[in-house]
């Protein structure tokens, strides 16, 4: 770790206490792998373009509201990938803002960026040229593509991957059904991707950190390296099931609705006043799902005894089940899954997430200071620790909002040159 790290304070206990992270990125999966680095304790230096911030500031409405009830310029996405980050403002274009970039990265432990493949090495910021000055970085990549490929230099966005990944081709109803591939209502590919680069990036840091027995965990012990993340790669590997299903066995999945691909039942079962969640992960379980219906007839049912004969009976067995639910009360259902050990939930909207008792209990919202809001309520982090929990929200910056501190503290710039930076809208 860096000497000239900030002094301990209330987070100097979290994980990644002392670590500093230079943020490159923009929008959603490099900005939310910054995050989740913060939440565990790094200092993380949110670099945004001078004049403009972070694109992802005009994606909406809606916007959060000031005092008065006026929109700002703080999106949605913005307020839920930027946490806990200082924000200053950049002209990368210009060589002074790039020389400011190269030493606060010789300052830093990791840079994060998502810039398309190349772009930063014609301002001297790519992996090659700041290893080159500072051996111990570790600087992660995060692109649609990746570093290499035929692909490589296209750009891309989160629903391009979630179709050219096969998350599309899963998710939807059956074409019997009149269904077609839909997209996860999130961006959920850079999601992924983004929680792949925070783990790419503190496994970097451990091996060039950590010790063993008094000795290097690695031959590059004391060096950082490049973490290449990609969304289409990222998504791929989110698939788990689908694609060992297809690696194994040739047999291309296909969309099943609500419907799960192992044990069944599983499926939203409609109700009379809507519909819930149920899963029937064995046979056990499947049993009492029949007994709680009232129908412990259909438990040894000959069509439906065994999850590979219901798997090959998957219509008959939702037509029968559909028929039967359809008579129940959702309150009523989910009180007799939950007397049985069925696992079964409510499909909620989001209102309806933030007001159950158990999302509540996990702290799953919180309510940090805002300078244009007065407080605004952001998502928890869902790491839970022992010893070092996640105590300390701060509400993502305003843009360039810690220029001048960061500027004065890290590189003992005086008020004089940051107003002659600032009249040459470098910051």
């Amino acid at each position: 770790m860096n000497s000239d790290k900030p002094s301990p304070s209330s987070s100097a206990r979290m994980p990644l206490s002392g670590l500093r992270v230079l943020d490159l990125s923009r929008v959603l999966a490099g900005p939310f792998a910054a995050q989740l680095l913060g939440d565990l304790g790094a200092e993380v230096i949110k670099v945004e373009r001078a004049g403009a911030g972070d694109d992802s500031r005009k994606m909406g409405p809606p916007f959060l509201k000031d005092l008065e009830g006026r929109d700002t310029r703080e999106s949605p996405i913005l307020l839920g990938t930027n946490r806990k980050q200082k924000s200053i403002t950049l002209d990368l274009a210009k060589p002074e803002g790039q020389e400011i970039v190269r030493r606060l990265a010789a300052m830093s432990d990791v840079v994060v960026e998502n810039f398309k493949v190349g772009d930063l090495k014609r301002y001297g910021l790519d992996h090659e040229s700041l290893r080159a000055v500072t051996p111990r970085l570790v600087y992660c990549s995060v692109t649609g593509f990746g570093q290499s490929g035929p692909y490589a230099p296209r750009p891309g966005y989160d629903s391009i991957f979630q179709a050219m990944g096969g998350l599309m081709s899963v998710t939807g109803y059956p074409d019997e059904e009149g269904g077609a591939p839909v997209k996860t209502g999130p961006s959920i590919a850079d999601f992924i991707g983004g929680q792949f680069a925070a783990i790419g990036v503190i496994s970097a840091l451990y091996a060039r950190d950590a010790q063993r027995g008094g000795r290097p965990a690695c031959d590059q012990h004391g060096r950082g390296q490049q973490v290449d993340i990609a969304l289409l790669d990222s998504v791929i590997a989110s698939l788990t099931h689908y694609t060992a299903q297809y690696l194994a066995t040739g047999v291309v999945p296909v969309r099943r609705g609500t419907q799960g691909n192992g044990g069944l039942p599983s499926q939203a079962f409609p109700c009379a006043d809507g519909s819930i969640m149920v899963v029937c992960g064995n046979d056990e379980q499947y049993r009492r799902f029949c007994h709680a219906l009232g129908r412990p007839d259909l438990a040894t049912d000959p069509r439906f005894e065994t999850n590979p004969l219901r798997v090959g009976n998957r219509r008959l067995l939702t037509e029968t089940f559909n028929e039967i639910t359809r008579t129940w009360e959702q309150r009523d259902l989910l009180s007799a899954m939950d007397r049985a050990g069925v696992p079964a939930g409510p499909i909620y909207d989001l209102k309806q997430v933030f007001e159950d008792p158990q999302v509540q209990h996990r702290g799953m919202s919180v309510e940090v200071p805002h300078p244009l809001s007065g407080t605004v309520k952001i998502a928890a982090n869902p790491i839970k620790l022992s010893d070092t929990p996640i105590e300390r929200y701060i509400a993502p910056p305003t843009t360039g909002q810690h220029t001048s501190e960061v500027l004065k503290d890290l590189l003992a710039m005086s008020d004089d040159e940051l107003a002659r930076l600032s009249a040459a809208r470098i910051i």
